[in-house]
């Protein structure tokens, strides 16, 4: 494929901002691209990805029934708490949290508008950022990247004829306590970590968003473009 034929993604970096309103962004532009899909209008299609730090709130996924007696608890630890449509069982995102939301229709994109093979990718480019610092990342039978048995990033996607949104969240110097109230993705027993425990300093979001495009436009063989917010 030659470097004039690769995809576009359009890069933005919404900053701080609540998990509504990031999922609002995600809707209209997930909306823009099965516009273009209906009418066949497949070369102006603009994939995003959106770069998020949210304030506290615990989500939880389609899953979502054994979660409604825990509502009102968690919000006394001054978290929101939101049923979405993505996949996966409960999580927190939270400051010092990257999230990163691709807003993309798959069949532009080198995993053949396959949903598993584009959490691979995902996985991928997470285990590329921890490699960059140091770190041996692997996946494992649950969905995520993890540093032994200890979770670094977690993964919930939903996806409609084949155009992608929520997606990733890797921890760079996030508060861990906030984990300590629920079983994160359901998986009984096992740790949450980060990049700043792993490498024993403050690993920071800024610091963190240029390894991880690196690592995406490499997993997703793609060009990227940056739009202002």
């Amino acid at each position: 494929m030659g470097l004039e034929k690769l995809p576009v993604v359009f890069v933005q970096n919404l900053g701080k901002m609540c998990f509504k309103k990031a999922l609002d962004v995600q809707k209209t532009a997930s909306k823009q691209i099965l516009k273009k899909l209906a009418s066949k209008d497949f070369e102006s299609i603009e994939n995003c990805l959106f770069l998020v730090e949210h304030e506290p709130v615990y989500t939880v996924g389609i899953r979502n029934k054994q979660y409604v007696k825990d509502e009102e608890k968690l919000k006394t630890f001054g978290a929101d708490f939101l049923v979405t449509d993505r996949g996966g069982l409960i999580t927190f995102h939270g400051p010092g949290q990257l999230v990163a939301y691709p807003v993309i229709y798959l069949g532009q994109f080198n995993v053949n508008k396959s949903m598993k093979l584009y959490v691979k990718q995902l996985e991928n480019t997470i285990i590329g950022i921890c490699h960059n610092f140091g770190l041996t990342a692997t996946t494992t039978s649950d969905v995520g990247v993890w540093i032994n048995d200890r979770k670094i990033a977690a993964i919930g996607i939903h996806g409609t004829r084949y155009v992608t949104s929520h997606g990733i969240a890797l921890n760079c110097n996030v508060d861990l306590n906030w984990f300590s109230h629920i079983v994160p993705c359901g998986l009984e027993g096992k740790e949450v970590t980060s990049l700043s425990k792993e490498l024993q300093r403050d690993v920071t979001i800024k610091e963190t968003i240029p390894l991880f495009l690196d690592s995406f436009k490499k997993h997703f063989a793609c060009n990227l473009q940056y739009k202002d917010t």
